[in-house]
């Protein structure tokens, strides 16, 4: 597995996140690792024909969380490889599917793209998660939550994933069934566990959204989904968060 780290920024999460990724798996194309110096520049991965870029911040490259942001993104790039249901298919396709004909809210709108990557995200860390140690991942899910049940609204931190762009209440009840969701499917919380304390004070602050409903949709995921099982998959949680009216869509 070849990782080559690019920009001012130091080497040793990326290598070692590639050791410990390659203890499971592995990547058949080459990692540019862009580390880029605007600190609020967001961790995401791009994919090309012969290669697979990691774009990260100084900020997170040089935080505590750069090995797992590394180990997280390895394993989006593995999904990819394998031709993975939930990274080869188009949001935009699935969203149309889902409201086509329906007036839908545009903050609504918005929040189903966050909420496909959260789908997304659910598949990349089966893989994190099966490599890497959850502690960092837990601590991350929790003070995100109580961050934007804290505030609103809010600068949520550009690491790892943002589970929400503001404190929107609708959006942040999902985030919080899914962060349920994520350590659920993987156990790795005790059942009093201060997430549960909130995300029952997320969803009673979104009454039309039920933390239980969007918890049991990502954490039921099935492991290796084919096409069709995944686009509707994609379909219902759509239909479920931002259904709209019987009408022309906005």
């Amino acid at each position: 597995m070849d990782v080559r780290v690019l920009g001012r920024g130091p080497t040793d999460p990326f290598l070692s996140a590639r050791d410990l990724f390659e203890t499971e798996y592995d990547l058949s194309l080459p990692v540019e690792v862009r580390v880029r110096t605007d600190p609020d520049e967001r961790t995401y991965t791009g994919h090309y024909a012969d290669h697979h870029v990691l774009n990260i911040s100084v900020s997170a490259a040089t935080s505590a969380m750069a090995r797992e942001l590394s180990l997280h993104e390895f394993a989006h790039m593995h999904r990819y490889e394998q031709a993975h249901p939930s990274h080869m298919q188009s949001t935009e396709e699935a969203i149309y599917l889902a409201l086509a004909g329906r007036s839908v809210e545009r903050r609504k709108l918005t929040h189903c793209y966050q909420i496909a990557n959260h789908m997304k995200d659910i598949y990349a860390d089966d893989i994190t998660l099966d490599v890497g140690p959850a502690d960092k991942l837990v601590a991350f899910l929790e003070s995100s939550l109580a961050t934007a049940l804290a505030e609103r609204p809010v600068s949520a931190p550009r690491a790892w994933r943002r589970l929400t762009p503001a404190s929107d209440p609708d959006i942040t009840a999902v985030n919080a069934a899914f962060a349920l969701a994520l350590v659920e499917r993987h156990d790795l919380v005790d059942d009093d566990h201060r997430l549960y304390d909130l995300a029952a004070a997320a969803g009673s602050d979104a009454p039309a959204v039920s933390v239980e409903q969007f918890k049991a949709r990502f954490e039921s995921l099935a492991d290796d989904p084919d096409e069709s099982e995944y686009r509707k998959s994609l379909v219902d949680v759509t239909r479920a968060y931002a259904g709209g009216t019987e009408q022309a869509a906005d």
